[in-house]
């Protein structure tokens, strides 16, 4: 996943993310939702309360998006 789709699906991704990572409280979420770069952001609180490494954390991420767009696809 790229900055610019994080980007303008953060609304979409900040709902789904406390069900794939319980770590992340409101208040996290809050730091993201004020960050200039949210992706980075985001990115790094991973690292922190999960200890991936950056390209995990960007994977995992990818991977969250991945399974949303292919659930919501059938939906449709």
């Amino acid at each position: 996943m790229n900055k610019m789709i994080f980007e303008e699906n953060w609304s979409t991704i900040r709902s789904l993310l406390t069900e794939r990572w319980s770590l992340m409280v409101e208040y996290d979420l809050n730091k993201v939702d004020k960050a200039e770069i949210k992706f980075d952001k985001f990115v790094t609180m991973l690292q922190v309360k999960y200890g991936y490494t950056r390209q995990d954390a960007r994977d995992k991420i990818g991977q969250l998006w991945s399974d949303y767009t292919a659930n919501n696809k059938t939906k449709a």
